[in-house]
Order: structure tokens, then sequence, then C-alpha cells
């Protein structure tokens, strides 16, 4: 699931028209119409708001928030999966 759906699923299952949400987030709807299909990204500290706002995990949010940018340096790539597998040999390491 990426951040966008994750948005739009919470705002859906709340009965939450993308208006209300946009002007909660203080962004246009239509930029919330792009972030809700991974078109756009959304800016780090709205994501408090939305924790907030529909009593969820920011700490969910937050790793969805990191993978979609993790996703968009490595989409591309022909490594990108090896990097990926790289990197998350890494972050164990570095927790040791």
């Amino acid at each position: 699931m990426t951040l966008g759906q994750k948005i739009k699923e919470l705002r859906e299952s709340n009965g939450m028209f993308q208006r209300q949400l946009a002007s909660i987030l203080e962004i246009g709807d239509g930029f919330l119409s792009k972030v809700e299909s991974d078109q756009k990204p959304l800016k780090r500290e709205h994501l408090k708001t939305i924790s907030e706002t529909f009593n969820c995990s920011f700490s969910e949010l937050e790793a969805l928030w990191i993978g979609s940018k993790v996703y968009d340096i490595v989409k591309d790539e022909k490594e990108g999966l090896n990097a990926l597998k790289v990197a998350e040999k890494q972050m164990k390491y570095e927790k040791k």
C-alpha cells in the first residue's frame, strides 16, 4: 500500500470528502487528489495532522512516506532492487 492509497482509505472510511481533508491540511483539493493517486508527494509535516485527524499510527504513515521517497530514487535504476537489499543489510548492521 502506498501513502496515497492509505490516505484515500482513511478519508473514505471516515466518510470525508477530498475537499474537507484538503481544507484541514491547508492544501488544494486537486493537489490532494494527486497525492492520493501517488502523482504528488505530501510534505512530512502533514503526516501528523492526518494521524490526529483519523486517529491512526503516525509511524505507519511515516514509513509509507519514507518508502515513497526511497522508491522514487530507485524505481528507474537497473540495480534498484539490489541497492535496496544492500541498504537493508546496512540498516541491520547499524542497529547491532
